[in-house]
């Protein structure tokens, strides 16, 4: 029994089982987020373009059947409506990465003034005589 515990504690605590525990969290909580803005914000917005029409009350009835093709239609353009919104979502935190990294890469390339390079040399060369003495 504790070498299940133990493998248990091995399996459940790995830093990929946490990451991806994280990650479907974070995962829930944008899809509200993205759900929300897609029902109560553009879908309100599409109904008012479209003259009202929901379209989710489509139907045909052929012979004694009704064929109920509006729920369909409505998840389809609920599906491209998140699909946008992510892609958009994605888009702009990618943007804001790349200037951050562009701002980090602009600092990393201040050039040094040469009496500080030749201070650097000095000193790693007297931390190098340091060492080869004391060995």
């Amino acid at each position: 029994m504790k070498k299940f515990m133990d493998e248990f504690k091995e399996f459940a605590f790995k830093g990929n089982v946490l990451d991806l525990a994280v990650g479907v969290v974070i995962g829930s909580a944008f899809t509200a987020i993205v759900t929300a803005l897609v029902n109560f914000i553009i879908m309100p917005l599409v109904g008012i373009l479209t003259g009202g029409t929901d379209i989710q009350n489509l139907s045909i009835e052929v012979g004694g059947a009704k064929l109920e093709y509006g729920a369909f239609l409505q998840a389809v353009v609920d599906f491209i409506l998140i699909a946008l919104v992510i892609f958009i979502f994605i888009k702009l935190i990618n943007n804001a990465a790349n200037k951050f990294k562009k701002a980090e890469e602009v600092v990393d390339e201040v050039e040094i003034p040469v009496a500080e390079q030749y201070l650097k040399e000095i000193r790693d060369l007297l931390a190098e005589d340091k060492k080869n003495r004391n060995s």
